[in-house]
């Protein structure tokens, strides 16, 4: 064990120019081979041989070179993450959850954004393979067919949402949609609610078709008959919640409530009605999708369905880490579900000119 002493020595030394692993092998009186265990966590190593590296590497402020650790341990223990849009609040938020979870398990992560453009798939894949990646997650809520190509061969563990093909070493993030959807159709219906518009994302994304049918099967269940004009196509981003509601309010009749495929749109949506001299809830109520954190301080705060990002950022590390380390206990899983939940905040209320709706304007 190292001495109070010897460590107060350690400190007075001044730091070498350069670093590297024989130079804490020397301060630490252990062989350099003992460091390189340690560093790349080497179950075996010695416990207090262990402390005693960790305690140098700390006072002598090391940074380990994580591609010579790759070199010993034959691992990177890097995991690529690909988003679709940085822009939407809803991947950063992800983005940070995956990381956390990431670094606490001694992983680091690779992040690309594809920004739904094919030639910046094609920089994400290449960027992935000549980084060595372990396993990719693919967070852009849709099947990347080049991805596929160029990962699956190299037998690259692999991990996408809602829908992924049958193959070794895939597996699937299964949003239940219907959940969350289902209670927010309910949650207008309870207020009286029965002229409900739905603002899509775009009809290519697997997700946004999967809302949409989760919407009309709520509407339904709850004895509701859709309005065709109600049902508009979105883009997931402001300017799309801010043209999409634009058509709704072009409609013959206004509907009373208006849900949304994600809270981008929802928050477009927003704009669009204090521009139209509209006020929510009394004049409309609007329910979002994500639960992104800036729902919460739009005003009013958005109601919204739920989709914890850190869930996501869970499942999704965990599927990757089984598929690579083959431990027993977390053997990789073919489906991960992922809940789906509303939040009520204050973008809903009663229909505009219902007894009830009257009442609370009175009291």
């Amino acid at each position: 064990m190292t001495s109070k002493g010897t460590r107060q020595k350690r400190r007075r030394l001044d730091k070498p120019e350069r670093m590297d692993i024989r130079t804490i092998a020397k301060a630490a009186n252990v062989s350099i081979a003992t460091v390189s265990r340690t560093i790349n966590h080497v179950s075996t190593v010695n416990p207090k041989l262990a402390k005693r590296v960790w305690e140098v590497i700390d006072e002598l402020d090391y940074f380990p070179n994580t591609q010579a650790r790759a070199l010993v341990s034959g691992r990177s223990r890097l995991f690529g993450l690909i988003v679709s849009e940085i822009t939407n609040p809803f991947f950063p938020e992800l983005i940070q959850g995956f990381e956390d979870i990431a670094v606490e398990n001694g992983y680091e992560i690779l992040v690309s954004s594809t920004n739904n453009d094919p030639k910046r798939m094609t920089h994400c894949i290449r960027r992935m393979i000549e980084r060595k990646v372990e396993g990719v997650a693919v967070m852009t809520f849709g099947i990347e067919e080049p991805l596929l190509d160029q990962l699956a061969k190299r037998k690259m563990p692999l991990v996408f949402i809602d829908v992924a093909p049958e193959r070794p070493g895939i597996s699937l993030l299964k949003v239940d949609y219907h959940h969350g959807i289902r209670q927010g159709v309910q949650h207008l219906a309870a207020l009286g609610h029965r002229s409900i518009a739905f603002i899509s994302g775009p009809a290519k994304l697997h997700s946004a078709h999967s809302r949409a049918m989760a919407f009309s099967k709520s509407l339904k269940e709850c004895g509701i008959a859709p309005n065709p004009a109600w049902i508009v196509e979105g883009d997931h981003t402001l300017e799309g919640g801010i043209a999409a509601m634009e058509q709704v309010l072009a409609a013959k009749a206004m509907p009373t409530a208006v849900m949304c495929s994600n809270d981008m749109t929802a928050i477009g949506v927003l704009h669009k009605l204090y521009r139209a001299g509209l006020r929510v809830p009394d004049d409309l109520s609007v329910i979002g999708f994500d639960d992104i954190h800036i729902a919460e301080v739009t005003i009013p705060p958005l109601t919204t369905i739920q989709m914890s990002r850190y869930e996501l950022a869970r499942s999704a590390f965990s599927a990757l880490r089984a598929h690579v380390e083959h431990s027993g206990d977390s053997a990789p899983k073919r489906e991960y579900n992922i809940p789906t939940d509303l939040i009520v905040r204050e973008s809903t209320g009663f229909p505009r000119g219902t007894m009830a709706h009257l009442g609370k304007r009175k009291s």
